[in-house]
């Protein structure tokens, strides 16, 4: 509920830095006072001289409004070149198919007919030590005729060698290996 404010807050405080910071924004000065009537010569009016005449007016010259308001604009004008430019509506429709159509591939690709089978396929073990069930999961569907398959379920069973079954003999840490298995695979 207070985010609406804050964002306000933050404008306002930038807003009012950017009139801080401005020297030569602020209010006009008062004009100088009035003298009494006496004047020096260097002060005295010069009469008016009449003005060349022009084939076309010039535009009055554009004075500078220091208000908030000219400051917002200036802020508004300076946010445009943050932000990204906007699509057009054409863009945007043509990345719209773009996606649309990319979609409808992988839906495609989704809608191969697949079948669950079950069984026992051992899995590799990959280089780190972590045993491979992809290729458990391709051998298990080659042996029900299909192409590959991606594991559902594994199984794990421990493998050790005789020695660990003599009576009084302690267990050593390469005595026994962790087999991985797949028992059920999505095949295609």
């Amino acid at each position: 509920m207070l985010k609406p404010f804050g964002t306000r807050f933050a404008v306002a405080g930038l807003v009012a830095s950017m009139l801080a910071t401005a020297p030569e924004s602020g209010w006009p000065q008062a004009a100088p006072p009035p003298t009494l009537g006496l004047q020096s010569p260097a002060q005295q009016p010069l009469p008016a001289q009449p003005e060349p005449q022009q084939t076309e007016p010039a535009p009055p010259p554009r004075d500078e409004n220091p208000g908030l308001i000219n400051e917002i604009g200036k802020l508004f004008e300076k946010s445009k070149l943050l932000l990204p430019p906007l699509k057009s509506p054409s863009e945007t429709i043509d990345d719209f198919n773009a996606r649309t159509k990319d979609a409808g591939q992988s839906l495609s690709n989704m809608a191969k007919p697949s079948t669950m089978v079950s069984g026992r396929a051992a899995c590799l073990v990959s280089a780190n030590g972590a045993p491979d069930c992809k290729a458990g999961a391709d051998r298990l569907c080659q042996s029900k005729g299909y192409k590959e398959g991606k594991s559902l379920d594994t199984d794990a069973a421990e493998k050790c060698s005789p020695k660990v079954f003599i009576p009084g003999r302690k267990r050593e840490p390469g005595d026994c290996k962790t087999e991985n298995y797949v028992t059920r695979a999505l095949c295609q």
